[in-house]
């Protein structure tokens, strides 16, 4: 299952969001979960968007049990300046897409 995010952070915060994503990130590669691909961009205007592709159910991701994971998303309440938006994604076609 695929799922896209999107959120947006006031101003002040975009690195304290981009440290928070690091802290997951290098959590990550320590514990290397099977079945995730986890991509994070940061976009124009404080905004970000996430790309997740885990095996499953996309709310047990491996990566939802990361401490690291579970403070980022805490501090999301506080830092953007409207609620993440999620979609899930039916793929029509790719191209060497990895």
């Amino acid at each position: 299952m695929r799922v896209m995010i999107r959120y947006t952070v006031r101003p002040k915060h975009v690195e304290q969001s981009v440290a928070l994503l690091r802290a997951v990130y290098a959590d990550l590669e320590r514990a290397r979960p099977r079945g995730l691909r986890y991509d994070t961009f940061r976009l124009d205007g404080g905004g970000f968007l996430a790309l997740i592709e885990s095996d499953g159910d996309p709310v047990a991701a491996p990566h939802h049990r990361l401490a690291s994971f579970q403070r980022y998303r805490a501090a999301l309440s506080e830092i953007c300046t409207e609620p993440p938006t999620v979609a899930y994604l039916d793929e029509v076609g790719s191209y060497r897409s990895e």
